[in-house]
């Protein structure tokens, strides 16, 4: 039988598989490179923004919520193609459904910096 995958656990492991997957989704995915540069300009952008800096904030930190929801996106593709890179129905519905979710984090971000932007601008 071949190895078991399961790995120990303790917060220095635990941070240690974050810093391994942070660099496998880096290194492989890239819309989340896209995206990742977008936040990035997004924030230079801020800068020079005239709104308070706790709305900055908040529009700043919610844009990554669009990257949460990519890395999730990605962690899911990734067991559906271990489990079969044939077509299935559910394993499209899967990526399908993952894919949503991004489009759900992109819906409440937007609507985060409609409200945001509308209070500090009415």
């Amino acid at each position: 039988m071949g190895k078991v995958n399961k790995p120990k656990f303790g917060v220095f492991k635990n941070v240690t598989y974050a810093i391994e997957g942070a660099k496998t989704v880096l290194k492989s995915e890239k819309s989340f490179k896209t995206q990742l540069l977008v936040i990035a300009l997004i924030g230079i952008a801020l800068i020079f923004i005239n709104i308070s800096t706790v709305t900055k904030l908040v529009l700043f930190f919610s844009t990554w919520l669009i990257l949460v929801a990519e890395a999730f996106n990605s962690a899911i593709e990734r067991v559906v193609d271990l489990v079969t890179q044939d077509y299935h129905q559910l394993a499209k519905e899967a990526k399908d459904i993952g894919s949503f979710g991004v489009l759900l984090a992109f819906i409440v971000i937007a609507t985060i910096w409609g409200v945001a932007l509308y209070i500090e601008f009415r």
